[in-house]
């Protein structure tokens, strides 16, 4: 499409927002943030072919016409992906599986951040529906070259925009800042303050649920029934040391286990780590 076109401008709005969500979130999993440039594919925005080993991801978004989206990441760059991040964490020898489920969370984060963004465009929440992986990209409207620069080397994927979620973005109501208009060739990715905080608004009013764990046991299940009323197991954790504080299965901190007006509490006395978080989710 040539520049000017509306449908255009907005495919690449859309792809500033995600691209820069992705940075983000290999930078918050990583601490390492890419550089990001993407560029328009001058070749057919039709089926798109995979090679072997590619990994496509197909995203459809709320309230839009699905498929909306389509994001492929040739072997090696899910792979080093993944393996960058699980390094990160303090896990060397990363096995394939892992890397491409370490992948995959990576683009769940930007996939869900830019429904934010393309929500803040419409003013109205949007939420990404469930993904699935296909063979190859459907047909586009618009298809983008992506790159990830880093200090040790460049990874590429690419990024698939169907005409009913570009179609959608061009209706009312209207934009109130209209995509700024990039430089010719080689579009930057920078990050969208004013989306982030949007999305750090809807965050912050999220429940999570939030458990205390005193430590684990297992069992055989010839213990497990003759368990009745009275019976001690015995757990992993000494009186001592201080218990997990666990948020949607995650460990996030550690601490004493104290009595606030004859309810329990826990008086927190580490934060866990980044590394140590990613650990405890596997």
């Amino acid at each position: 499409m040539p520049d000017g076109d509306p449908m255009h401008d907005h495919a690449r709005w859309l792809l500033e927002q995600w691209t820069a969500a992705l940075a983000a979130a290999i930078d918050s999993m990583t601490e390492e943030r890419p550089g990001v440039e993407f560029v328009p594919d001058s070749g057919e925005t039709g089926d798109a072919s995979a090679a072997a080993g590619d990994l496509c991801w197909e995203q459809g978004f709320q309230d839009i016409p699905q498929p909306a989206m389509w994001v492929t990441a040739p072997e090696k760059t899910w792979l080093a992906l993944g393996e960058r991040t699980l390094r990160a964490a303090g896990i060397d020898a990363a096995e394939p599986a892992d890397a491409r489920n370490t992948y995959l969370e990576i683009l769940s984060q930007s996939l869900a951040a830019t429904a934010q963004s393309i929500g803040g465009m419409l003013g109205k929440e949007v939420a990404c529906e469930r993904g699935t992986e296909r063979p190859a990209a459907g047909t586009a409207a618009q298809r983008f070259d992506v790159t990830l620069r880093f200090p040790d080397g460049e990874l590429s994927l690419s990024a698939s925009v169907s005409a009913a979620l570009l179609a959608v973005l061009a209706s009312p109501p209207a934009v109130s800042n209209a995509p700024a208009e990039p430089e010719a060739g080689v579009v930057a990715a920078t990050p969208a303050t004013t989306s982030t905080a949007k999305t750090m608004d809807v965050l912050l009013d999220v429940e999570l649920p939030v458990s205390v764990s005193f430590g684990r046991t297992q069992l055989p299940i010839k213990e497990v029934l003759k368990l009745t009323t009275g019976s001690i197991v015995e757990l992993n954790r000494s009186l001592n040391e201080p218990v997990d504080v666990v948020v949607n299965n995650c460990v996030v901190a550690r601490g004493e286990v104290v009595v606030i007006e004859g309810n329990y509490g826990v008086r927190i006395h580490q934060i866990v780590s980044r590394q140590d978080r990613l650990r405890s989710l596997r």
